[in-house]
Formats: C-alpha cells, structure tokens, sequence
C-alpha cells in the first residue's frame, strides 16, 4: 500500500493539473488560442530558464553521466527505427510520417521535468535526459514529416538546412546550452538574477500542465482509432516493457530510472500536432495519439512507477 500511495502522490497531482485546464477550457476561461499562447510562452521563456538554472547551480564535473546520456541516445534510436518499422502495417503512406512521431516522441521536457520534480523536488536528471533525446526528437520529426508528407517524394538542401536551424535555435537547446556553459566556465549566479530565474522557471509545471490540458479535445481521441491505438500502446507500454529491464540491468537507479521512465513512457507531446499541422499533414492521428496518451499515461506512468518502487529501484 506504501508503494501505491507513493506512485498516485507521484502522478495524481500533475495529472490533476491538467484536469484543470481542461476545465478551464470548457468552461470558456481558457480558450484556444491562449492556450495555443501559453504552450508557446512555456516552451520559449519558463522552460528554458528551468534547465538553464538547473545546470547553471550544478558542479557538472559530478552530475554529467556519458553512460546515462548514451543510453537515453541510444534507446531513442531503437525506438525510433521500431516506430518506422510498424509504420509500415499502414497503406495510406500519408499516415506513416505522423504515426513514427507519435510512437517516439515524448513530452520529455514538460510533464517529465513536473514529473521527476513532483518526487524528488528538482529537475534531478532530466536535463541529461534531454539533452540526450530532445534534439534527435526534433531532427526525426521534421525528416520523417517532410519524407512522408502528402505529395512528397524525397528530401531537397532547403529541408535539410531548415531542420539544422530548428535544432540550434530550439529554446530548450538553447537553455540547456547556456546552463551546460555557465556551470563548465563556473560562474558566480549573482542573487539578483538568480531570484528571477527561479520565479519565473517556478511557472513552467502549472502553466505548462493547464495549457495542455486546454488542448485536450475529448472528441478527438477516438479519430483514427487504429493507428492511434497502436502507436499510444508502443508509447506507453511497449517501450517501457523492452527497455526499462536494459536500464536496470545497466544499474541505473533512482532519478536516473525516473527520467529514463518519463523518456520512453510520457504522453506523446503536443508539438506533435503543431508540427504535423504546420508541415501539411492532416494532423488527425497526431491528436488522437497525443489524447489517447495522456489519457491513458495517468495509469500507466502509476503502473510503472508501482512497479519500480516496489522492486525496490525508485
């Protein structure tokens, strides 16, 4: 019973958050286009100053971990080649493109870091998680976007430089970057500049949680059933299944376990349908799997984190 308690105290509240949000957003008090605003502010100013005050603070000589970051690459890469390959089941080449973003992607950065700071009360080691999946996240889904974009048939230079650019200029990059300098080059965090990273980083759970919630459309989960289906099951428990022993066995334990769960079994993220959308997909699966997702993970993340906890690794 301790161990249950321990797990729902772990992903109730957040998920709680995000009821709340829904409920703002039916009610009318947060309509799209704030919480399309919101997601888009969380993402750009509180998130990155997150990382960056998480790194900045931190002697990075103890914390960097080669082995965690190269597994977080790696099992990123595998799922990534398993999702194309599923991808293949489907004959309407349109759906595939959507379909391995949704299987892969995770909401690494805002529902693990409030994960992850729900139970140990800081970013632990999401940041080194980040850095070790977030940039191939977005690298992959602009080529597997382009590559099966309705009426695409290849990759051209101008795709090729477009995707570069969005990998540096991302803001969740660009904070880790800072962060990763700041700490290497030891600098003084002056008390004035540190208070307003931690106030305004302080906003990036609620706000961030709430407006994904407001982007919950009920009605929307069930559209594209079967390929949603399949890719919020590879999302939320396929992955987890094959790589979490792997994990284990390799001896990570605690916040390294914890974010390595958040990476391979959160809710598809949002930016997923943002980027289908805006790459001229119908964009349909990408919500339906980014709804079945975060539906689904509130009992699934418990289900994992029981069993971690009760095995004694969390």
């Amino acid at each position: 019973m301790e161990n249950l308690i321990f797990s729902l105290n772990a992903t109730v509240p957040i998920f709680l958050m995000m009821v709340l949000g829904y409920v703002l957003h039916e009610i009318g008090w947060m309509d799209d286009e704030f919480a399309s605003k919101l997601n888009r502010f969380v993402f750009k100013v509180p998130l990155p100053l997150l990382l960056f005050g998480d790194l900045a603070t931190v002697d990075f000589d103890r914390v960097w971990n080669v082995k965690f970051v190269l597994f977080c690459f790696g099992a990123t890469v595998v799922s990534i080649a398993i999702s194309a390959g599923i991808s293949c089941l489907w004959k309407d080449r349109s759906l595939r493109g959507e379909f391995i973003q949704a299987s892969y992607r995770s909401s690494a950065a805002i529902l693990g870091i409030a994960f992850i700071q729900n139970i140990y009360g800081t970013a632990g080691m999401a940041p080194l998680m980040i850095i070790g999946s977030v940039p191939l996240y977005n690298i992959i889904a602009v080529l597997v976007l382009t590559l099966f974009k309705p009426g695409q048939s290849g990759l051209d230079n101008g795709v090729i430089r477009k995707t570069l650019k969005g990998v540096v200029t991302n803001p969740i990059i660009l904070g880790i970057a800072a962060g990763l300098i700041w700490s290497l080059l030891r600098l003084p965090m002056p008390k004035i500049m540190g208070k307003l990273v931690s106030e305004v980083a302080g906003v990036t759970t609620p706000l961030g949680l709430m407006a994904m919630g407001a982007a919950f459309d009920l009605r929307k989960a069930f559209a594209r059933v079967g390929p949603a289906a399949t890719a919020a099951f590879i999302k939320l428990v396929g992955f987890c299944a094959l790589f979490l022993p792997a994990a284990v066995r390799l001896g990570f334990r605690q916040e390294e376990l914890v974010a390595i769960l958040v990476m391979l079994g959160s809710a598809t993220t949002v930016t997923c349908f943002v980027m289908a959308k805006n790459m001229g997909h119908e964009g349909v699966l990408s919500s339906s799997a980014v709804m079945l997702t975060t539906l689904f993970s509130a009992f699934t993340l418990t289900g994992w984190l029981y069993i971690l906890r009760s095995l004694g690794l969390v």
